[in-house]
């Protein structure tokens, strides 16, 4: 259970690896192959297409958001729950299942929280490619767009950060109409894919105050009780 997250999912079986799995951890290569309708990194580092950008801009204006997922891991397992995002930096995942599963970040760093199992691992956000989607604004120039794919009724985004989460990719795929996000796919080193759906999403909504805190004395006292084991 401890080692599921975002990656495969809670109430199934999870590895913590795979939320920040969501796929969170990194490290590992991959060259992107050439995928017909996909560009190539040199082509899409050369012309990001105007409609891609565009959606990522709309996307990037959204400041805050909520709505319920459902997540599929790497096996197939399969939860949900709901989420809430603040633009910059701050997001929480509440899982559904008897587990009271929770990821949340506050902007600086990430922890995935199962109070059943008494567990608190804490990540920087600035290593995981949730950095990428909670951006102030999501940025397709330069190294980071690895593909770019538009279809009739999608338009999918593919964006890494080497220097700062190895070969880890996040993939978004938003509503080419609309502009909504309908979906993001992180894949790890290991080329293992968890993917998030959102739906039934409100924009421009407010937040308690300790929505996105991390209690970091907790995360603290349970490590060290842990070790003591």
């Amino acid at each position: 259970m401890k080692d599921d997250l975002f990656g495969a999912t809670i109430g199934l079986t999870m590895t913590r690896r795979r939320l920040l799995g969501l796929g969170l951890m990194v490290t590992g290569a991959a060259a992107v192959n050439v995928v017909p309708g996909f560009l190539p990194v040199a082509a899409a580092q050369a012309s990001v297409p105007p409609a891609a950008q565009k959606i990522a801009d709309h996307f990037s204006s959204v400041k805050s958001m909520t709505g319920e997922f459902v997540q599929f891991g790497p096996k197939g397992e399969q939860t949900g729950g709901k989420f809430f995002l603040e633009r910059p930096g701050k997001i929480r995942f509440n899982y559904d299942g008897a587990n009271n599963f929770k990821v949340i970040s506050d902007g600086q760093s990430v922890v995935l929280l199962n109070k059943k199992l008494q567990t608190s691992d804490l990540y920087p956000l600035s290593k995981t490619p949730l950095k990428l989607l909670l951006e102030d604004r999501i940025d397709l120039s330069g190294d980071r767009v690895k593909s770019v794919k538009e279809e009739e009724d999608l338009i999918t985004i593919k964006l890494s950060d080497k220097q700062v989460f190895g070969n880890s990719t996040i993939t978004m795929m938003f509503d080419p109409k609309t502009y909504e996000l309908r979906q993001w796919t992180i894949t790890d080193a290991q080329g293992k894919d968890t993917t998030v759906m959102i739906f039934n999403t409100k924009e421009g909504v407010s937040f308690a105050p300790d929505t996105f805190k991390i209690d970091y004395t907790a995360n603290r006292e349970l490590n060290v009780n842990k070790g003591m084991r």
